[in-house]
């Protein structure tokens, strides 16, 4: 199976839900199990990938059911057809959260233990890591690079959070690492976020996953009286505007073919990308603005 590593960044919020919840909050993001981190499930990015490329009628369809597996109907009426897709695609999970910083606008935040699951996925798909050894830093510090614009007098401010500035040599290389990714043909959004890239401790950055998400408020109106409707208010909570996450996926061989898998992820990513850039809208909510995202297949050499 030949593996890459994708990323996402967010340009509108984004809400990839779990149905309703039992909280505060009526409609939650999907959150890990094990770390409580927000993800976006693998199966609605796979499923948003497999109708972008689906072929128009009368188009051949051999290789985009080599990738997703034939539309299940077709499957049901030829038993022949059963195969499934050489396509896997692993949930997205968070890298780095913006948060509002009196300096700067907003801070991209990651910490410790999120950058070393990024960095064992950079190896698995044949990236080069960053170097250095990635020290916890203690809760009530902030480690940023040289040209931050996020500190004033050794303080950094977010949300209602006031941390000790620390300069740390494994900012700068690490927000270079992850620029690249994400923003490989954009020199002014590279610098931005290097500029504001910074690493807190895991125990900060878990709660700032928990409470600078985005909670919005909906309202359902009676379309006689205009006045809201009985159960007709709820609360939604989104992933901000410039989260970055990122995925591994895999491609197998051809199950209906010769195709390598090689030949595979290259005609996918070439489907793909065929404008330079690909914008995907994925979750929910799309009808008001929500989900609008870059996708970025980063493959290694």
């Amino acid at each position: 199976m030949k593996t890459a590593i994708y990323h996402l960044h967010a340009l509108t919020a984004l809400h990839a839900g779990t149905g309703q919840g039992v909280g505060v909050i009526d409609l939650p993001v999907a959150r890990e199990r094990s770390t409580g981190l927000p993800i976006v499930p693998g199966s609605g990015i796979k499923g948003v990938l497999r109708e972008e490329l689906r072929p128009d009628d009368g188009e051949d369809k051999t290789q985009w059911e080599a990738l997703f597996g034939p539309d299940s109907d077709s499957a049901e009426r030829d038993d022949a057809r059963r195969f499934a897709g050489a396509l896997a695609i692993q949930d997205a999970q968070l890298l780095s959260l913006p948060v509002r910083s009196i300096h700067g606008v907003f801070a991209w935040l990651s910490c410790p233990f999120v950058l070393r699951r990024y960095l064992r996925d950079r190896a698995r798909s044949s990236l080069s890591p960053a170097p250095g050894k990635l020290a916890q830093p203690a809760d009530e510090n902030i480690a940023i690079s040289g040209n931050s614009c996020l500190a004033r007098d050794a303080k950094v401010y977010l949300e209602d959070l006031d941390l000790e500035a620390v300069e740390d040599m494994d900012s700068g290389p690490m927000a270079s690492l992850i620029a690249d990714s994400v923003f490989p043909d954009d020199p002014e959004w590279r610098d931005l976020f290097i500029e504001r890239f910074a690493i807190v401790s895991d125990a900060v950055f878990d709660y700032l996953a928990e409470t600078a998400t985005e909670v919005r408020a909906r309202i359902r109106l009676k379309p006689d009286t205009r006045t809201v409707a009985k159960g007709g208010l709820w609360y939604e909570e989104n992933l901000p505007a410039e989260t970055l996450l990122w995925g591994l996926l895999g491609c197998d061989r051809a199950r209906n073919g010769t195709q390598s898998a090689d030949e595979l992820l290259d005609t996918f990513r070439r489907d793909l990308e065929t404008d330079g850039e690909t914008r995907l809208q994925i979750g929910g909510k799309a009808t008001v603005g929500r989900g609008n995202v870059r996708w970025l297949l980063n493959m290694g050499d």
